[in-house]
């Protein structure tokens, strides 16, 4: 008689086989080629509209050449978390230089993690809990949820962009701390967050607000300082994360905010705490990727003309091009299937955009994820559309 087959082994291999029935399966491609306009992925080269490096970072000679200098004079590993050993003069060169740029508030201070998702985690954990109140808008990246779910505040959630009903959810809120927290660019959709009038609402009801500018970071605002500087928006009642793996073509991600919050994380957060810190290379790497952010403007300006020129050729598709200012522009198809047939015929002409289905994406959105890159080209962009426009022709 044959043994019985182990219960959890047999849900799973059940639930993925509905996954697939549902069009959902997912598998990852392999790319074999650096971060680029252009990338070898699957063996075959092709023209990428896949990546969140928005100023074409991830390859640029002089961030490259920072991180091989480092390495061969610091080594490749930290060793240890940033309150143990592994706090390197880079490390802390980093941090004052992303407090300059990104600091919400005069006198701000900034802390940096190995991840995004470990930033947002730290700040809901270490600045809420029990006795506490959350406030999210729906559309939200996952780790703002986790955050506040592992936090355990009472969590409540608005309709995207719904600032009436979080007003009145802020109202009626007896919690001994409120946060606010919201994408500042939300990542599938493209579309900024109102953030003058949250902040009002933030002052207006003594909240934090808890911005997470992962896709603004490096692209909006004049400096590139993101999304509160394209708003132009100071304050101590904000706290702002940023990813330094997107437009900083890096990895990792930093907070900034007042110093008593940036304290409160160093001394408290779990995610800081217990995470040994991330290679000193790459710290050295970003100070080359922030000096470009900061010194040569015109890589936003390319990338703003990118966006109005796909928009524009664009225009007469069969899909939905959601409205967005930044270089995430979701083409939304509906069927995960023909979303799924879309981006095949697209990677046959030479393109990789990839789909996005649920959970990622409400049920019935399914869509292009078209992200554009400084380092994009013009003809790129036009090739693309023009592709776009031919499978959309009946």
């Amino acid at each position: 008689m044959a043994p019985r087959r182990m219960t959890l082994i047999r849900d799973l291999e059940a639930e993925r086989e509905r996954r697939h029935a549902a069009g959902l399966a997912r598998h990852r491609r392999v790319r074999t080629s650096p971060q680029g306009a252009r990338v070898t992925v699957d063996g075959r080269t092709l023209v990428a509209f896949a990546s969140n490096d928005y100023l074409g970072l991830a390859n640029d000679p002089a961030v490259v050449a920072a991180a091989v200098a480092a390495a061969e004079s610091g080594g490749v590993g930290a060793g240890a978390s940033h309150l143990l050993s592994g706090h390197h003069g880079w490390h802390e060169a980093l941090e004052r230089e992303l407090a300059a740029l990104a600091g919400p508030c005069p006198g701000a201070r900034a802390v940096t993690f190995s991840t995004g998702y470990l930033a947002n985690l730290a700040i809901l954990t270490a600045l809420a809990g029990r006795d506490d109140a959350v406030f999210a808008d729906r559309l939200n990246h996952a780790c703002l949820n986790d955050g506040a779910l592992l936090a355990r505040a009472a969590f409540h959630r608005y309709r995207h962009g719904d600032l009436a009903t979080l007003d009145r959810m802020l109202a009626a809120s007896h919690a001994r701390r409120k946060l606010i927290a919201t994408d500042a660019v939300f990542s599938m959709d493209g579309d900024l967050a109102p953030l003058p009038a949250l902040l009002e609402l933030a002052g207006r009801h003594d909240a934090t607000l808890v911005v997470d500018d992962a896709h603004g970071f490096g692209v909006l605002g004049e400096r590139g300082a993101g999304t509160l500087e394209h708003f132009g928006l100071s304050s101590e009642r904000l706290v702002v994360m940023g990813t330094l793996g997107k437009a900083a073509g890096v990895a990792g991600a930093f907070v900034a905010a007042h110093p008593a919050i940036i304290d409160t994380l160093v001394e408290t957060a779990r995610p800081y705490v217990f995470t040994t810190a991330a290679p000193p290379l790459l710290a050295a790497a970003l100070l080359a990727a922030l000096a470009i952010i900061r010194d040569e403007p015109q890589r936003r300006r390319h990338l703003r003309a990118l966006i109005d020129r796909f928009g524009e050729r664009a225009r007469g598709l069969p899909w939905r091009l959601l409205p967005s200012p930044t270089p995430i522009q979701p083409l939304v198809v509906g069927d995960n299937q023909a979303a799924l047939d879309l981006a095949a015929a697209l990677w046959e002409r030479g393109f990789w955009a990839p789909a996005i289905r649920p959970p990622t994406v409400p049920a019935g959105s399914a869509r292009l994820r078209i992200t554009l890159t400084a380092a994009h080209t013009f003809a790129e962009v036009d090739a693309l559309a023009a592709a776009l426009s031919e499978l959309g022709t009946p």
